[in-house]
């Protein structure tokens, strides 16, 4: 089962490296990793999708809790949440009916088109997982020349938050 990891940590060199080496010594693959400045000065927020039972993934959260400059961890999934990915997408578009096509297909996901050349489309969509491996496999037929997404990134709805309680 996917588990979405928020991991609110000290904005300072090496806390990534740390982080994801635990993920490696304990041999959990990571599915997706994103990671930004938040709203609190001088920290960072690191999203981590990894595959795992319950069991093993409160192990793993009980050992990044020991990690110096980790503030606080919290598995995001059973709970009411908003997730999403960005991806962008170039596709061969030579003029004429695989271009229209193309851009009816953007149309349907709510992509945007972010740039056009004469042989080649740059699509941008944000979504959650599943659409946008959808998107990329109705493309794939016009050819997909480069495809980029940032990782799974995720927010609790309503009042609750991953927040330092500072």
């Amino acid at each position: 089962m996917p588990h979405t990891l928020s991991i609110l940590v000290e904005n300072k060199a090496g806390v990534l490296s740390r982080v994801t080496g635990l993920f490696s010594r304990r041999g959990f693959n990571i599915e997706s990793l994103a990671v930004g400045p938040c709203e609190e000065p001088g920290m960072s927020r690191i999203t981590i999708v990894v595959i795992g039972d319950d069991a093993k993934v409160e192990q793993i959260m009980k050992q990044l809790n020991k990690l110096i400059d980790i503030i606080k961890v919290s598995d995001l999934t059973g709970n009411e949440r908003v997730e999403r990915e960005l991806a962008l997408i170039k596709v061969t578009a030579e003029q004429g009916a695989s271009r229209a096509e193309i851009m009816q297909i953007a149309t349907i996901f709510r992509a945007s088109i972010v740039d056009v050349s004469p042989k080649s489309i740059i699509l941008q969509v944000i979504g959650d997982t599943e659409k946008i491996d959808a998107l990329e496999k109705l493309l794939r037929q016009f050819g997909v020349k480069e495809f980029v997404r940032t990782g799974t990134i995720g927010i609790l709805r309503g009042p609750k938050t991953v927040a330092s309680g500072k």
